[in-house]
């Protein structure tokens, strides 16, 4: 029994030794899992940010690469601006500034979220509240995001040629809100969904209309996916290139990333180094948003008024 014990006592102390060692673990392997999923979701943006440093030479050679840039030069970033003077620049014969299309990207990605929230999130709240539609109205609104684009984009090119609405800011805009209008209809029917609908009903008993109660009592509520919603939606509209290329032209509302693919040359091929500068400035309005809203992105996730 003596034996049969201590084997017994040996056995659970082993196992509690093992169980401690595998908590004390589990925080250097989860630690070492993400620093090494964040070195390879993080190395495209690295090699971004250090090619908009590189020097000509440091762009491409052959045989070589250079993991750090060793001459730093802000060459790229001033001819992005138009800084250059004919000679030195890398675009063409003459300096182009990327200004005028970075502000017709944010005219059109501003112009066309601004419309999908306008109209999404009142479908939205008529789909969640009142079941407008049926059970069917979502599944409809969710098809039109069942194909891509490009499966209509020719005959939205003849359509919007023919409405005069081609090679414009307002048709860039029109499309971007209709592209996007249904993540805003699903994603904020969710949002209206997990507000209690006791918050209306008591602004409406209080003298609330209908749109008093949806303004003054859940719209607040869903500060969070509001905000979480026209992030979404402004990150699709920036970043868009197939509508942009083909409903736009030289000379019209060309947008950034259309501008960004052009930055070429017949001699030496793909400007790197200017499409990397031109790249890190495209990442800052997406950024410079998502942190401006970012309390309100917190609080979407948890956010209630009555415990159910």
């Amino acid at each position: 029994m003596s034996a049969a014990t201590s084997e017994n006592t040996g056995t659970r102390s082993a196992r509690s030794s093992g169980r401690t060692m595998g908590k004390r673990l589990r925080p250097w392997g989860r630690g070492v899992l993400i620093s090494f999923l964040a070195a390879i979701f993080g190395f495209p943006l690295y090699w971004t940010i250090t090619m908009s440093f590189k020097s000509l030479d440091e762009w491409n050679p052959p045989g070589k690469v250079y993991w750090v840039p060793k001459d730093w030069t802000l060459d790229n970033y001033k001819d992005t601006f138009g800084l250059t003077s004919k000679d030195q620049s890398f675009f063409s014969a003459t300096s182009e500034s990327a200004i005028p299309y970075i502000e017709h990207s944010l005219i059109a990605a501003v112009g066309g979220t601004i419309l999908a929230m306008l109209i999404g999130v009142f479908a939205a709240y008529g789909i969640a509240r009142f079941r407008a539609g049926g059970r069917m109205l979502p599944f409809q609104i969710l098809q039109l995001r069942m194909f891509p684009p490009v499966a209509i984009i020719i005959p939205l090119f003849f359509m919007w040629v023919y409405l005069g609405l081609w090679n414009s800011i307002w048709g860039l805009i029109i499309l971007y809100g209709a592209v996007t209008f249904p993540f805003v209809v699903w994603l904020m029917r969710s949002f209206f969904q997990e507000t209690p609908r006791e918050v209306g009903e008591a602004a409406i008993v209080d003298g609330c209309t209908q749109w008093g109660a949806f303004f003054k009592a859940v719209l607040p509520l869903a500060k969070g996916g509001l905000a979480a919603t026209a992030l979404f939606v402004f990150i699709l509209c920036w970043s868009d290139f197939l509508i942009a290329l083909v409903m736009t032209q030289n000379g019209g509302p060309v947008t950034a990333p259309v501008f960004l693919q052009s930055l070429q040359g017949g001699s030496s091929g793909q400007k790197y180094g200017p499409q990397a500068a031109l790249a890190v400035i495209l990442i800052l309005p997406p950024a410079v948003f998502g942190l401006s809203i970012q309390r309100y992105l917190v609080r979407g996730l948890t956010f209630g008024a009555v415990k159910r």
